[in-house]
C-alpha cells in the first residue's frame, strides 16, 4: 500500500477505509479480525545479517532492469487506484476483468486489496522499516509517491499481500489459469523490487500476509457468495470473443525480464 491507511466513520454503510491517493472499498473482514502480522512475522532482517545481504543482493540484481519494459510494468502494478489492478491480471485470468463485464469480480478485488493490505500494518507501524531507494539515496519507478512512501514502512510489502491474496482468489475462482495467476501474483510482488520500493524480505513477508488473509476469508458469507458470482461472469466472459483491448504479449515480454 502507498501511505497510511485508516477508518473512519462512515454512517450506515459501515467503516470507510481511506489511502492518501483514494478511496478503498470497505473489505470482507471487520478490522479486528484480520490476520495479525505481529502474530504471524519476525522482525525485519537485522543489520549485518545474512538475510539483508541477501535483501541487497536482490536489489543489486535488478538495477539492469531500471528503465526497461520490466521496470515500466513495474510501474504499473504500483498503481493500486483501480481499474488498473483489475487490468493488470487480466491477461493472466485470460478475461478483460472491468467493472461493465465483471462487476462482482471487480468489486471483489476492490475489497480483498484492503483486507491484505491492512493485515501488514501492525508490523509496518511496529518496525517502521526504512526503504531501498531511502537507504541508497535513489528513486523508485512512481516519483509521485516516494514522499508517502518515505513515511511509510517497508516491511511487509502492503502490494505483494494484495498481488498474492488477488493471485490465489482468481486462481479460486478459474482453476483452469491458477498456474498463470500464481505466476502474475508472483511477478506483481517482485515488482516491488524492480521499483526500488520494497526489499525482497518485504516481498517474500507481504506474501505470507495475503496467504492469510485468502484464508481467512475463505470464512465470510459474502465473500463466498461474490465469488461464487465472480465465477459464473469469468464463464460468461471467457464464451465470447477475447477482448481486443488485452496486449498480453507485451505484459509476457515484460515480465520475461
Amino acid at each position: 500500500m502507498t501511505g497510511a491507511i485508516s477508518y473512519a466513520a462512515d454512517n450506515a454503510a459501515g467503516p470507510k477505509v481511506t489511502d492518501p491517493h483514494f478511496d478503498l472499498a470497505p473489505g470482507y473482514i471487520p478490522k479486528e479480525s484480520l490476520p495479525n502480522s505481529l502474530d504471524l512475522l519476525g522482525p525485519p532482517p537485522a543489520a549485518s545479517s545474512a538475510a539483508l545481504a541477501r535483501d541487497e543482493e536482490a536489489r543489486t540484481a535488478t538495477i539492469p532492469l531500471r528503465g526497461s519494459a520490466r521496470a515500466t510494468q513495474a510501474r504499473l502494478d504500483a498503481d493500486l487506484q483501480f481499474p488498473q489492478p483489475a487490468k493488470n491480471f487480466s491477461c493472466a485470468m485470460g478475461v478483460d476483468i472491468t467493472e461493465a463485464q465483471t462487476p462482482h469480480l471487480y468489486r471483489l478485488m476492490q475489497k480483498v486489496l484492503t483486507d491484505a493490505g491492512l493485515s501488514t500494518y501492525g508490523v509496518k507501524n511496529t518496525y517502521n522499516r526504512v526503504r531501498p531507494f531511502v537507504v541508497h539515496n535513489e528513486g523508485t519507478c512512481f516519483p509521485d509517491q516516494e514522499p508517502l512512501l518515505r513515511k511509510d514502512g517497508s516491511y511487509p510489502s502492503g502490494h505483494t499481500a494484495a498481488g498474492w491474496a488477488w493471485a490465489l482468489v482468481l486462481a479460486e475462482i478459474n482453476p483452469a489459469r491458477a498456474n498463470q495467476l500464481f505466476k502474475r501474483g508472483l511477478d506483481f510482488g517482485q515488482s516491488r523490487v524492480v521499483c526500488n520500493a520494497h526489499w525482497q524480505s518485504d516481498v517474500d513477508a507481504g506474501r505470507t500476509m495475503g496467504a492469510a488473509t485468502v484464508a481467512l476469508l475463505q470464512t465470510y458469507p459474502e465473500f463466498r457468495a461474490d465469488v461464487d458470482a465472480a465465477r459464473k461472469e469469468v464463464q460468461a466472459a471467457q464464451a465470447k470473443q477475447p477482448a481486443a483491448g488485452l496486449n498480453c504479449k507485451a505484459e509476457d515480454a515484460a515480465l520475461s525480464n
